[in-house]
């Protein structure tokens, strides 16, 4: 039997069509906004935020690479780029010869907190001072319904 498909009606259509729109440009402008401001991308801050939210600033490669949702080979080349520019550095882990971690320099802990008070005034009014209590708290609901259907199919 060949399955049905469950097409959207109007009504999912819509929501779905603005929600990729507003993902994709809140994105590109937050991108931008970063760039400018601080000379980081969007990927660099999320590689920083990730090791700033570590109580010993540091991370092992595939943890880190699993936090991120990307791929190693992404993270390996973007990695090898921040360090580069002397945001990460790489240590090795004394107990695991095989493995690595990656690691907050100073110049990197400076990037991050010299760049965070513009990007969140940037989230601030692109997307919050817009909204009420009651939608930030319903964008919250939805955004946690679909993470767990997501978590919850592998």
């Amino acid at each position: 039997m060949v399955p049905v498909t469950r097409w959207l009606d109007e009504r999912e259509q819509r929501a779905w069509r603005s929600y990729l729109a507003m993902q994709a440009q809140l994105q590109a402008r937050l991108h931008r906004r970063l760039q400018a401001d601080s000379g980081l991308s969007y990927a660099d801050f999320d590689v920083l935020v990730a090791l700033t939210d570590r109580e010993d600033d540091r991370v092992r490669v595939l943890e880190l690479a699993e936090a991120l949702q990307w791929e190693k080979s992404r993270l390996s080349h973007h990695l090898s780029r921040m360090q580069k520019r002397g945001l990460v550095e790489r240590q090795e882990c004394a107990d695991d010869a095989r493995g690595a971690f990656v690691a907050l320099t100073r110049e990197g802990r400076r990037a991050i907190e010299d760049a965070a008070p513009a990007h969140v005034e940037a989230v601030r009014e692109l997307m919050f001072d817009g909204l009420d209590a009651g939608q930030v708290d319903a964008l919250a609901g939805i955004a946690e319904t679909v993470l767990g259907r997501i978590r919850a199919a592998g």
